[in-house]
């Protein structure tokens, strides 16, 4: 903040002596001693050595951003990879229970079915049984 209040301190004063040049000698060249020519040179020295540091400081918080984002963006994929994991094992767990499930009821049922039928041609052959035996006798 300092910095750039130096600034723009320079960049005012550099337009206060631009304006008091025009209205002292309406542009034209005026005696400058050399007091007042080092010290504006030393002024925008100022003013670079000042633009430098914050360029420095801008790089080096953008760095530092720039590898957060990284370690966050890492950090979330590999979050990403493990759930992923723990869902895709959960859900074969729970397909296998599933089809073992399906398979024992299909099992059941079936053996259910096929007592039925049995008995069901149990009774159809004894009622055939019945009907093609001869009459009793009286």
């Amino acid at each position: 903040m300092k910095k750039s209040i130096r600034i723009l301190a320079c960049a005012g004063l550099l337009a206060v002596s631009a304006a008091t040049s025009v209205v002292r000698g309406a542009g034209l060249p005026q005696d400058t001693t050399p007091s007042q020519d080092s010290s504006a040179k030393q002024d925008m020295k100022d003013a670079g050595k000042d633009t430098k540091n914050a360029a420095k400081k801008t790089g080096t918080a953008t760095k530092k951003t720039a590898k957060t984002a990284g370690t966050d963006t890492k950090k979330g994929a590999q979050t990403a990879a493990t759930d992923t994991k723990k869902g895709t094992k959960t859900a074969a767990t729970d397909t296998k229970k599933g089809a073992q499930t399906a398979g024992s009821d299909t099992k059941k049922t079936t053996k259910k079915v096929v007592n039925k039928s049995a008995e069901k041609t149990d009774e159809g052959a004894k009622k055939v049984e019945d009907k093609t035996q001869p009459p009793p006798k009286r």
